[in-house]
């Protein structure tokens, strides 16, 4: 059965602001709101790590005098926020999702949690991740699995799981959470909301506890594109540069197929919604396809550099105390670092190639569409699911739409795409760098996000 909905459920960050600004309710209120929706929902999802409502509720009390004394410092101001717990909040547990970091306080926030604070955000509480980030079904943490609101049988998605369960809940109305392979889009993906990885290094990455340096994204959930934005324009480097009314947006549509053979009914369904985006009657105005051997490059790109800047970030925990990793992750970076150092060397150069390569797709269009999961949510602790009457492994599933943006570091944006089995799927939106005007442009054509229930 899905979760009750929350208080911040189909209310966007304008609407709030417009709220507190017409004085019909205060960042204290919303802060009690989001603080008293934790107390009730999250039991059952277990989204949130750390709840830091003294924090939270002198730093809204702080909000509220600025904005009553004139001070204003937009959209987020006086909004309660979620961060994810490898993301440092100065003063705030941070546990990774491990043993290892048992009791960990750290003492300066993050780059992105300062930019937030700067903004006036409130910053609720840190939301749970798969351990180190190590994994996009967010099942396997110290401080335990997240969970679905739609379902609480199935997983939310990782690493950013407890991120995305918390927004698509209505706990909070905005989240923040990192992205090394797809740990924004997918939960966003599976738990019906909108998910944004930026290009490469647009949001500074300080203070977060890495996975992979180099695939490394801090990201943005909410319920709306339009929330994603606001929340870009004050974390990124650039202030989020990014306009209004960019005009037409050439959208095709990117054969998943060739890329991952998942559940064709999440294809249709998604597919029914890339068409609304470009306007056509019936499929996506062009259609376009990436090379199986290009596909299989960006796969092995990934895992290269994935596995041996993982096992690099973790060598000493992995000799002085592997019986604190779970079982799972543990295996994982142990195969890990057997890879060979001559394989990183070549996938940071092919990395290059490739990212000329599919950057060829964009001459003649400005924005690809395809599925941002070619699964629904799998069970807890599912390892493999039958999709069409066929065996498929969860984390390749999970990954291989996602994580190809990644490795080329281009912005991916996804949103709702209505439902399979009463459970959401995503559309996912890819530009390249620069062209994040059109990536919002085309999430604006994409319509609202469905609710559990």
């Amino acid at each position: 059965m899905p979760i009750p909905q929350g208080p911040f459920t189909g209310r966007t960050v304008t609407d709030l602001a417009r709220e507190l600004r017409d004085r019909k309710t205060t960042s204290v209120d919303l802060v009690e709101q989001a603080l008293g929706a934790v107390a009730v929902l999250d039991p059952a999802l277990n989204a949130f790590v750390t709840v830091d409502a003294g924090g939270a509720l002198a730093a809204a009390r702080r909000a509220d005098e600025e904005l009553s004394g004139g001070g204003d410092r937009g959209p987020l101001h006086g909004v309660p926020v979620a961060v994810k717990d490898l993301i440092m909040v100065a003063g705030v547990p941070a546990t990774m999702g491990s043993r290892h970091f048992a009791g960990y306080i750290p003492h300066t926030d993050a780059a992105c949690v300062t930019r937030l604070r700067e903004a006036g955000a409130i910053i609720v509480g840190k939301t749970t991740t798969h351990e180190f980030a190590y994994g996009p079904t967010g099942d396997r943490s110290a401080t335990g699995a997240s969970r679905n609101p739609w379902d609480p049988a199935r997983i939310s998605g990782g690493s950013s799981g407890g991120s995305g369960a918390a927004v698509a809940a209505g706990m909070v109305p905005l989240a923040i959470g990192t992205d090394t392979g797809g740990s924004v889009r997918i939960p966003a993906a599976l738990c019906g909301i909108a998910g944004f990885k930026p290009a490469y290094d647009a949001i500074p990455a300080d203070g977060v506890f890495p996975l992979s340096a180099t695939l490394d994204h801090v990201g943005v959930l909410a319920g709306t594109p339009d929330d994603c934005l606001i929340a870009y324009r004050h974390l990124a480097r650039d202030g989020g540069a990014v306009k209004e009314g960019t005009g037409p947006v050439r959208v095709a549509w990117l054969d998943p197929g060739v890329v991952f053979d998942g559940d064709p009914r999440v294809t249709r369904t998604v597919r029914a919604v890339a068409a609304s985006v470009s306007g056509a009657a019936s499929g996506a105005a062009d259609e376009v396809r990436l090379a199986e051997e290009v596909v299989a490059e960006l796969r092995e790109t990934y895992l290269a550099i994935q596995s041996c800047e993982t096992a690099a970030v973790h060598a000493e925990r992995l000799e002085r105390a592997p019986e604190l990793f779970d079982d799972e992750v543990l295996e994982r970076l142990r195969v890990a670092a057997e890879l060979p150092g001559w394989r990183y060397v070549r996938a940071l150069e092919a990395r290059r190639r490739l990212a000329e390569t599919v950057g060829a797709l964009f001459e003649r269009h400005d924005v690809l569409a395809l599925p941002s999961v070619p699964i629904v949510a799998p069970p807890v602790g599912a390892r493999e699911v039958e999709v069409d009457g066929r065996a498929v492994a969860v984390r390749p599933a999970l990954l291989a739409l996602t994580s190809p943006w990644n490795v080329l570091g281009f912005p991916a944006l996804t949103v709702p795409a209505g439902t399979v089995d009463g459970l959401p799927v995503g559309l996912q939106l890819v530009c390249r760098p620069g062209d994040e005007p059109l990536l919002f442009e085309a999430a604006a054509r994409a319509g609202s996000a469905p609710t559990p229930g």
